[in-house]
């Protein structure tokens, strides 16, 4: 039975003691609420890291990640931070690829293959993200989006590796913009993902594999979402700041 995972990512939001104070709700309330292969991961700031990792020790169903890591192992890179240094701090994951990082700083999926390959070799379990524009919903050519950016930033793995990862799917029209994809919607792409899975690894491997839905995703909309037979959870933006409502989320899968 794969995974089910509600992983909230901050952004840039929470000060140093803001992110504390909103943790210490999260875990406590999210670990009452998380039952069988549940898992809850928190995605802070860089700066969050190892304090949420200490107050998340003998919480089983709660871990941590960070949001971004370089692809290069070290270095002189002014101001980035390698996966040795998150893993360092005991967070155990690390989103790729968000539509955001793909946006406004121009990763490619050839970058980010080199960012999960480095990632992985450093412990870390990457969420990959994938989806795509309102262009290319509109224009119809979203399938081919996917299967690009599955075939160039992860299918290079082999199958122990691929096995160590998550992958999020996130139309970026759906994101921060308060429209969601219909469940249908999202299943359609959610199916379709696991179907190339099975193709390149087999189906077991697909059907091992989670796969999480993140577009504005919140309580009212979760349980539908959730519902569908290929949406393992999701990867939770605005609604993650906000104790109460993201443990509403881990509580859908009650």
């Amino acid at each position: 039975m794969r995974k089910k995972i509600v992983a909230g990512n901050w952004k840039m939001n929470m000060d140093y003691n803001e992110g504390l104070s909103l943790f210490s709700e999260v875990v406590n309330m999210v670990n009452d609420e998380a039952t069988g292969n549940q898992q809850a991961v928190v995605c802070s700031p860089f700066i969050h890291l190892h304090s949420l990792v200490q107050m998340a020790k003998g919480y089983t169903k709660v871990s941590i990640g960070a949001q971004n890591a370089h692809q290069e192992e070290k270095g002189a890179y002014t101001g980035e931070i390698s996966a040795k240094m998150i893993r360092s701090t005991g967070a155990e994951y690390v989103i790729l690829g968000h539509s955001e990082r793909r946006q406004y700083f121009g990763e490619s999926n050839e970058l980010l293959a080199k960012k999960t390959d480095t990632a992985l070799a450093n412990g870390l379990k990457p969420i990959f993200c994938i989806g795509e524009t309102l262009d290319e919903r509109n224009n119809g050519t979203y399938f081919d989006v996917i299967k690009t950016q599955l075939a160039e930033g992860l299918f290079h793995l082999d199958e122990q590796h691929f096995g160590q990862t998550v992958i999020a799917y996130e139309p970026v029209w759906a994101i921060g913009t308060g429209v969601t994809a219909t469940s249908d919607q999202a299943q359609e792409i959610h199916a379709f993902i696991r179907k190339e899975i099975a193709a390149k690894y087999g189906e077991q491997v697909a059907d091992a594999t989670t796969i999480l839905y993140g577009g504005s995703c919140n309580p009212k909309n979760a349980a539908e979402l959730f519902a569908q037979p290929d949406i393992d959870g999701g990867l939770i933006g605005g609604a993650s700041l906000k104790s109460r409502d993201f443990t509403d989320i881990v509580k859908t899968f009650n």
